[in-house]
């Protein structure tokens, strides 16, 4: 039989906007070409005993009547899909040469810690965070569902954040005249978008500063209860998610889409799906690339003209009979450069992909919640992630692959290095077991094009009323992932809540 919603790829916010459309009494049909839902926040075990997730490390929006908090509620998950929150005292941690300090979730103290760090500029400080809140509530109101009412009542936070439409965070840092250091200390945790302050989009860096601000999360149960609660809301009510289903084709017929043609990757099989609305999950521009550019509107393939993120390099490490919190780690996130200046740093490591002088963030999932599900007792789990060229990744796996294991072997060391010399003093005698990711695995095992992270790239160009959204001009198809909303988990869980609202009527978000 038919389902309501034929649903591509089974990310994030395709299975949030899945579990909701199930949960209104709607039939649903989830292919996924991976082994494991979930897209990045998917979670895979090593050694079979040591639990990763892919790429999530901390969230935001998860508190009492935020977005991911307003899903669980209505999905009856809320008391079993919980979260803790991280040290609200310093929830990131920034660490370069001659300077630390920890991001606190009021803005009062971050501006005090810094006026303690930077003296002289205190005043600039005050004047840079001032602004951050108010484009950050200008943004709030100006995010879809919008109500007019809304606008008029705050008409100096809209008109702040509207004039920063084509800003990137270094554009805001030299209008206040920030020193080197304090902007390099705020931007460190660049590596949650790979992108220096010198392209990244001061929205989305904004929205997702703010954000943490408001409250850094981890899942109690981890990120694997996460997905499979999403899954089990699915099946639940009678969906299906089907794994190991790779999308070869779309069926297209006078601007409709009626389904698609899917391999069944454990018997090499081609079966047809079919569904009264189809939901696109996969990258965008890949499926518009299927279904023939062409058949979109002038308007939607402008917006499908969009540059992917860069792609990242990742290790997870597990170490043995050594307490992380003995040496500074505990419910927070820490980030460290050798460098100064983020734009240098960032040139280094993915045009010159020069990694003697790592930039790299580090996350520490056990000591995030008492759950120990990811490792045995005596064990704890911690991961390093920095910033990769997938194109300079790819041409060395294909031409090389013995220089390709070497390139991650030498990043890992060099980030070991800088580990045992500033924080952990031999972590290396004490690591039982490493594995290390690069741009082609995330192509691999993430079937993102060209090893992206992000979808498309979080400059000020893809971030303004040019970026792609739900709408794709053919009829009974509609986009949900990353690039056609935003990336990350709560934005993807609003990404999939929002078109839910749209095609059901049902508000979840608010009113509009």
């Amino acid at each position: 039989m038919k389902p309501d919603y034929l649903i591509v790829g089974s990310g994030l916010s395709a299975l949030v906007f899945g579990a909701l459309m199930a949960n209104s009494g709607k039939s649903v049909q989830i292919l996924e070409a991976h082994e494991h839902p979930g897209g990045f926040g998917h979670t895979f075990t090593m050694a079979k005993k040591y639990t990763f997730n892919a790429q999530l490390h901390y969230v935001w929006d998860c508190g009492e009547g935020q977005t991911v908090n307003r899903v669980l509620k209505k999905l009856g998950l809320d008391r079993d899909v919980t979260f803790e929150r991280y040290d609200p005292n310093g929830f990131d941690r920034m660490r370069m040469p001659g300077y630390a300090l920890d991001i606190p979730s009021e803005p009062e103290e971050l501006i005090q810690r810094l006026s303690v760090l930077f003296s002289g500029y205190s005043d600039r400080i005050r004047r840079f965070v001032n602004e951050v809140e108010k484009t950050g509530a200008g943004l709030k109101i100006l995010a879809p569902p919008i109500e007019p009412t809304e606008l008029l009542k705050h008409p100096n936070e809209v008109f702040c954040a509207v004039q920063y439409y084509n800003s990137t965070l270094q554009d805001v840092f030299d209008k206040f005249q920030l020193p080197q250091a304090a902007q390099t200390l705020l931007a460190l945790q660049w590596l949650d978008f790979l992108l220096p302050p010198n392209q990244l989009s001061f929205y989305a860096w904004v929205a997702l500063f703010r954000g943490y601000q408001a409250g850094a999360f981890y899942p109690t149960q981890h990120f694997e209860h996460v997905i499979n609660s999403f899954v089990n809301a699915i099946q639940s009510r009678g969906g299906q998610v089907l794994l190991n289903h790779e999308v070869t084709n779309f069926r297209v017929t006078d601007k409709t889409v009626t389904g698609v043609e899917a391999m069944d990757l454990t018997t090499h099989q081609t079966h047809e799906f079919t569904g009264n609305t189809v939901i696109c999950n996969i990258d965008p521009k890949k499926a518009a690339k299927m279904i023939g550019e062409e058949k979109f509107s002038k308007k939607v393939r402008r917006k499908l003209n969009y540059e992917y993120s860069a792609s990242n390099f990742m290790a997870y490490c597990v170490v043995r009979d050594l307490d992380l919190r003995d040496y500074g780690f505990g419910k927070w996130n820490l980030s460290h450069t050798g460098y100064q200046d983020l734009n240098e740093a960032f040139a280094q490591m993915y045009e010159r992909n020069d990694f003697s002088n790592p930039s790299f963030a580090i996350t520490t999932p056990t000591l995030l919640t008492d759950a120990r599900r990811d490792c045995p007792e005596d064990c704890q789990i911690v991961e390093f992630l920095t910033v990769a060229n997938y194109k300079y990744f790819k041409q060395l796996r294909e031409s090389d692959r013995k220089a390709y294991n070497q390139k991650k072997q030498e990043i890992l060391d060099s980030i070991l290095d800088v580990v045992e010399e500033h924080y952990v003093p031999n972590f290396r005698k004490h690591m039982v077991f490493h594995i290390t990711g690069s741009p082609t695995t995330n192509e691999r095992f993430c079937w993102c094009p060209n090893g992206n992270s992000y979808g498309s790239s979080l400059t000020p160009r893809n971030m303004g009323l040019g970026r792609l959204n739900h709408e794709t001009s053919l009829n009974h198809f509609y986009f949900c992932n990353a690039s056609s909303g935003y990336p990350g988990f709560a934005p993807t869980v609003w990404t999939g809540s929002l078109l839910y609202q749209r095609l059901s009527g049902d508000v979840i978000l608010g009113n509009g």
